[in-house]
């Protein structure tokens, strides 16, 4: 058990101190006590809401640490103990690229119960139950969609929430190796119990969610509009009343209006998770430099980057010249989230901004009936593209695993191959051939590169399998 007990070289981890306000009336609310917070930034956050100061743990203690990563390491120990073997799936001689541990090679990934246990050059295939060649494959961690819409249900006219536009996830991310998909802004604070009973608890993928700056969520016009409904301080209780939710939304407003943006910002100041920009529409339209430089924080997202919609300022001009103040925007900690979709991805955008040095940060789909069957099609489509227009594979996948698992602070479980973390691999073969890709514009490009998901694992069970990569020949001895 030696190779797996690599746990002791530990540091104490600091967290971004900050200041909240608690009311000890405010804190069981309309929502209920609150309960264990989700993101790392928030773990020590009691409240948010009134009218006294109390100062975050500046620390998360060492010895809390070092009991959690024993925990795990004990139970790898008792499930050899019962097993026999120290294993339950070996992933063998794939390309393993990991961005967290700046892992790029041929490497072996072992699992046990639900978690990472090992990731070594060589590990004996006699130590594990299972055993899955990846010879000529691409190893990562499990892919994190940051833009989806996942609210699927049958309410006639109620759009993304709850309706017939958006999908149910485990149809359409876990054979394309997504193993978690954050829902994006389908539902608010209203209607978040819903999503989290119909959907987030009845699927195998893993769902977490931004939470419409609406308290009705994303149910389309008029109601999108109504900046009545949009209330900070009760989208902020329900952000620290479940796990679930890692960040705000504010998307489809129409005019020169500023309030959705300031309302959603000040939701995410009030219970510390970033937020996800729509940019809406407007005409003239409103300024992007303004958006980036002085309306949202560090750490916010910007989706749809590669966009050409009327009534929203592109990043580059009419002659396909990158707007000054890009990269100035990314420097000041702007993500740019791709967010395809069916009517926000052109070539005539995105091919000369990378010229130009300006890549996302990190790649997604926003999933729903409008996108699937388009351009879109699936994440690693949407990777694909990228990979023919001027990132590399480390780039491609670093922004599909490790950056958006640290934008919205799940990092400490997911979008890494460390030891001791959740145990989501997907396995992806590259294609070499003759493809076409195809933009919201209805415009082919061509390309050369492929991706493809042979098989994916999710908490420690392969849930994907295209061409019965882990599964014995029918007439294989027994």
């Amino acid at each position: 058990m030696e190779k797996i007990i690599i746990i002791m070289g530990l540091k104490t981890i600091q967290t971004k101190p900050n200041l909240y306000k608690v009311n000890a009336t405010q804190q069981v609310g309309r929502f209920g006590r609150c309960r264990r917070l989700g993101s790392q930034n928030r773990r020590n956050t009691i409240g948010s809401l009134g009218d006294r100061a109390l100062p975050l743990n500046k620390y998360r203690p060492l010895n809390f640490i070092v009991l959690k990563l024993l925990q795990v390491s004990l139970l790898i120990c008792m499930s050899v103990a019962a097993s026999g073997q120290p294993y339950d799936i070996l992933v063998k001689d794939g390309h393993v690229i990991d961005a967290k541990n700046e892992i790029d090679g041929i490497y072996d990934v072992a699992i046990k119960n639900d978690r990472i246990a090992a990731v070594e050059k060589d590990i004996p295939a006699s130590d594990a139950e299972l055993v899955v060649d990846a010879s000529g494959l691409y190893v990562t961690p499990g892919l994190i969609d940051l833009h989806a819409h996942l609210f699927w249900g049958t309410n006639e006219g109620d759009y993304l929430m709850n309706s017939y536009s958006a999908l149910p996830a485990d149809g359409f991310t876990l054979q394309y190796g997504v193993t978690t998909a954050v829902d994006a802004g389908c539902s608010g604070w209203k209607s978040f119990e819903t999503f989290k009973e119909q959907t987030i608890d009845r699927s195998k993928t893993r769902v977490k969610a931004f939470l419409n700056i609406v308290g009705e969520g994303m149910r389309g016009d008029p109601d999108e509009q109504d900046v009545s409904d949009m209330d900070p301080r009760l989208t902020a209780m329900r952000v620290f009343e479940f796990d679930e939710i890692v960040g705000i939304k504010v998307a489809h407003f129409k005019g020169p209006n500023w309030e959705p943006v300031r309302l959603a910002v000040e939701a995410g100041r009030l219970s510390n998770v970033p937020i996800m920009v729509d940019f809406g529409r407007s005409e003239p339209p409103l300024s992007i430099e303004q958006l980036f430089m002085e309306e949202l924080r560090p750490g916010d997202i910007y989706t749809h980057c590669f966009a050409g919609v009327v009534g929203r300022e592109p990043m580059v001009d009419e002659n396909g010249i990158l707007k000054p103040f890009m990269k100035a925007a990314v420097e000041r900690g702007i993500i740019m989230d791709v967010g395809h979709g069916g009517g926000s991805f052109r070539w005539s955008v995105a091919i000369p901004a990378l010229k130009q040095g300006l890549k996302p940060q990190t790649i997604s789909t926003d999933l729903h009936t409008g996108s699937m069957n388009r351009g879109m099609k699936s994440q690693i489509n949407v990777m694909s593209k990228f990979l023919n227009i001027g990132m590399s594979m480390q780039e491609v996948i670093e922004a599909s695993t490790w950056k958006p698992a640290q934008v919205v602070h799940i990092e400490d479980e997911l979008g890494h191959l460390s030891v001791g973390a959740l145990a989501d691999v997907a396995v992806i073969r590259e294609l070499k051939g003759e493809f076409g890709f195809i933009d919201v514009a209805e415009k082919r490009m061509d390309g050369n590169r492929k991706l493809e998901c042979e098989l994916t694992i999710l908490g420690g069970e392969v849930v994907w399998d295209l061409n019965g990569i882990s599964k014995p020949a029918w007439d294989a001895e027994e």
